[in-house]
């Protein structure tokens, strides 16, 4: 089976989910999730479900990197930053969007390997950093858009400092795994406002880097 036809595969599973998001899904269509899973589950790279990763960590399910692509609205000029990178599948899809993604991993094997298949796929307008995504990137704020790839019962103060006026945060909340709901902020003049979308399973946002002493274990 052509990389090609797995390609074309996965986005009609998702239209066939009820999404049809034309650009969202021309995004996912450019990026060879392939390159993103572990060699042991390469033949289940275009399947509509999560697949474990290095470092005890998963690929979230593509539905839920369309939803959560779809509720973040990037535009072609906005900068955004990503707590999370994970495969860095989701920062791929996030940079053919946007004009820049800034991306915080707390695991440097994980980021080191995503910052690889982000040259090999010519994906220059990627900056990937290890560090304590909690505290975000202060330096290179304010951000158009933020996407946070691990639940928490709040959204760190931080991370609602460098976002932008009428600037969006997607990130899953929730006090425990059976409660997580995806949820969209949008930071107004007269304050935040949220809308709650799909329930989900994410790992928890920790603190610290990981191996280091700062890790909250």
């Amino acid at each position: 089976m052509s990389q090609n036809f797995d390609q074309i595969g996965l986005i009609m599973q998702l239209r066939n989910r009820g999404f049809h998001n034309t650009r969202v899904l021309g995004a996912m269509e450019r990026v060879p999730r392939e390159m993103f899973v572990l060699p042991a589950f390469a033949g289940q790279a275009y399947k509509d479900m999560a697949l474990p990763i290095d470092c005890g960590q998963t690929i979230s399910q593509p539905y839920v990197v369309a939803v959560m692509t779809e509720m973040l609205d990037v535009a072609p000029e906005h900068r955004v930053l990503e707590i999370g990178t994970g495969s860095g599948y989701q920062t791929a899809v996030l940079a053919h969007l946007a004009k820049e993604v800034f991306t915080i991993e707390r695991h440097d094997q994980l980021r080191q390997t995503a910052q690889k298949r982000f040259y090999k796929l010519g994906l220059l307008n990627i900056k990937s950093f290890t560090a304590d995504g909690r505290h975000g990137l202060p330096e290179h704020a304010p951000f158009d858009r933020i996407i946070i790839a691990a639940a928490a019962p709040e959204i760190p103060p931080a991370l609602i400092e460098q976002l932008a006026e009428n600037g969006v945060l997607v990130m899953p909340l929730g006090d425990t795994r059976e409660s997580q709901q995806l949820t969209k902020i949008t930071k107004s003049a007269d304050g935040l406002i949220s809308e709650r979308n799909l329930s989900v399973r994410f790992v928890p946002l920790r603190k610290g880097i990981a191996g280091t002493k700062s890790e909250d274990i």
